[in-house]
């Protein structure tokens, strides 16, 4: 049997095993692929097998149970052409079959569609394209003179580039284990995709913020809050709340690295009785804006998963919106591209607060397309910058 026969046999058994796709996906893959028969090597080509699957996982089922050539050639057509995945293409390229493209908007879900949302000038074909890419390595720099993480980055042969809009904004080939270097243990970058990073930068901070005291209300393990600590300078202070202890413990790791810890205070819970400047809600959402890092999401979440974010995303907004001070802002963001956990919340959330919020324009759109007619927020959309799919929408408290 040739190693590219073996490759295939080997990852149709794993593409079984793994099903269904769910999400417990991700724990289930790290469990298949730290079999003892791999190296190190053999998890690369696996992981990009499975995860091409997972992008096809619709066009797939279509097949006949049993005709692994169309299979193999989807997977050979469509998988990165890396030095771990050559065998294998190299056997199973089929053009009359692996080159007969499956239609993007054919392998989301059906209502992705219809989530779309039509003040967009962006059609959702374009969406599910950029979607079912493959997502490069982005990092947030944190320091101003980089120069020894570039040194590092040339000694191990990795070429960055940097965003024309946002210049701490570095990308890497995917893959990247950026988190194996040096500057990165000294907290000198954090890995963080641009659409996030855009989020707070689109808001032109500190500049229209009316003081240095934030909440972030779903920290999380940090990301945004360390971005947010960073932009707000030496006079930061920012509660970070999550109800989760071990991402509050990875957090408080982070900031220490960063040298923010001194800025940073994790809590369980917010102080019911304080007020702050600003309030951060990166609440939890559908996670569709992520397909591309996570494309077993596709296959599990429905209309109704959609319908159950909103609510709790409007229930942690108006539960957070008391606590910003008169003046104060308060943002909302999501990592989803879906229009019921975006635009609709922020419309009814404002609709639900006359004469106690105003909408707060958004800055900066940094390149990223504006709704028309005007909405409220920014959708950060997946598409020609290489990014994640992101919408970030703020409100400034009357008085």
């Amino acid at each position: 049997m040739s190693i590219a026969h073996n490759q295939l046999r080997l990852a149709r058994e794993l593409w079984a095993r793994l099903q269904p796709l769910d999400r417990s996906v991700p724990h289930r893959l790290q469990a298949l692929l730290a079999d003892r028969r791999f190296g190190s090597r053999d998890r690369r080509l696996y992981r990009e097998l499975l995860f091409t699957a997972m992008r096809l996982a619709r066009a797939l089922a279509t097949l006949a149970p049993g005709d692994e050539v169309a299979w193999a050639a989807l997977l050979a057509a469509h998988c990165a052409d890396t030095r771990e995945t050559e065998a294998f293409r190299a056997t199973y390229s089929r053009p009359d079959i692996g080159h007969s493209a499956p239609a993007p908007l054919s392998l989301l879900p059906p209502w992705f569609a219809s989530e779309h949302d039509p003040a967009l000038p962006v059609p959702p074909a374009e969406i599910a394209a950029a979607l079912l890419a493959r997502a490069p390595v982005w990092v947030r720099l944190q320091t101003d003179s980089p120069d020894d993480i570039l040194a590092e980055w040339s000694a191990r042969g990795w070429f960055s580039t940097s965003h024309p809009a946002l210049p701490e904004a570095r990308r890497l080939p995917p893959e990247t284990k950026a988190t194996d270097c040096e500057t990165y243990q000294k907290g000198h970058y954090e890995i963080q995709d641009l659409g996030s990073q855009a989020i707070l930068v689109a808001l032109d901070l500190p500049a229209r913020s009316p003081g240095p005291r934030w909440l972030d209300a779903c920290a999380g393990a940090g990301g945004k809050t360390l971005q947010l600590a960073r932009l707000l300078g030496p006079s930061a202070r920012i509660d970070a709340t999550d109800i989760r202890p071990a991402a509050l413990a990875e957090l408080r790791a982070r900031a220490a690295r960063a040298g923010l810890g001194a800025r940073i205070r994790t809590l369980p819970r917010p102080d019911p009785a304080a007020r702050y400047d600003g309030v951060l809600v990166d609440a939890p959402c559908s996670g569709s804006g992520t397909w591309r890092r996570s494309p077993h999401l596709m296959a599990c979440t429905t209309e109704a998963d959609l319908a159950s974010a909103a609510r709790m995303q409007a229930e942690i907004l108006r539960a957070s919106a008391v606590a910003v001070r008169p003046g104060g802002l308060l943002v909302y963001a999501t990592c989803s591209v879906a229009r019921t956990e975006n635009r609709a919340v922020a419309e009814a959330f404002l609709a639900g607060h006359p004469g106690v919020f105003d909408e707060e324009p958004i800055s900066r759109d940094l390149g990223f397309p504006r709704l028309a007619p005007a909405g409220p927020g920014l959708a950060i959309t997946p598409g020609p910058q290489d990014n994640d799919g992101f919408y970030v929408a703020a409100f400034r408290r009357c008085g």
